[in-house]
């Protein structure tokens, strides 16, 4: 396995082709992307795959399990490389031995959390992309992550969310999502649990609930 020290940072413009069709239709696309890995998975049929840091079990199991089916699939998985869900859903791309996308809040020279080293190799390792508007020796913010959000909404061609809290920031992808015209999914969760107020709620507001794969395969093939 190659270290991320390895794989050269490059750049991709808006005005260049292998530059997302789907992000240049987003409110503040960024003008430029600094990447490494697979520029051409940015193009491909993808579902962001989002939640909770502090998760439960069945939020773990939930999330590798449909990211391995979808990636089975051809659908390409796409997380923000947070702890808890993010990382999950990155994990079940890599059982299926297909690439994913990790979409960082901050330059590619930073690993954060820094135990996702690790995943963000196995990911390059796949075929995947990690990618980020931030030049390389920035550090994440408490407005870098949440701006970067929007990125990751706008590349996918919808939203799951497995696991979050009555006031999670998961909702600042939620948001995005809704603005950007994506289809917003949500697994359903134990009422005696707070990991399950917020997707719960989601679904009374309108969110697709999610049983099986089936419920949003429907949507894409």
């Amino acid at each position: 396995m190659k270290k991320l020290e390895e794989y050269n940072t490059k750049l991709v413009t808006y005005k260049e082709d292998n530059y997302s069709s789907k992000l240049k239709h987003i409110n503040n696309y960024p003008i430029c992307l600094f990447y490494k890995g697979n520029i051409n998975l940015l193009n491909q049929k993808s579902i962001a795959i989002i939640g909770n840091r502090e998760y439960s079990e069945y939020g773990k199991q939930v999330t590798i399990k449909l990211a391995y089916q979808l990636s089975m699939k051809g659908i390409t998985i796409i997380s923000g490389g947070a702890r808890g869900i993010d990382s999950f859903a990155n994990i079940g791309a890599i059982k299926a031995g297909k690439p994913s996308i990790i979409v960082l809040g901050n330059g590619l020279n930073h690993i954060y959390p820094p135990e996702n080293k690790y995943l963000e190799e196995k990911v390059l390792d796949n075929n995947g992309l990690i990618v980020s508007e931030y030049f390389n020796d920035m550090r994440g913010n408490k407005t870098t992550f949440p701006y970067r959000n929007r990125i990751i909404s706008g590349l996918s061609d919808g939203v799951v969310v497995v696991e979050a809290k009555e006031r999670s920031g998961t909702f600042i992808t939620v948001d995005y999502a809704l603005e950007q015209g994506k289809d917003v999914y949500a697994i359903p969760g134990n009422i005696f649990q707070r990991n399950s107020i917020g997707t719960n709620k989601l679904i009374s507001q309108g969110a697709k609930l999610i049983i099986s794969i089936d419920d949003i395969l429907e949507d894409f093939l």
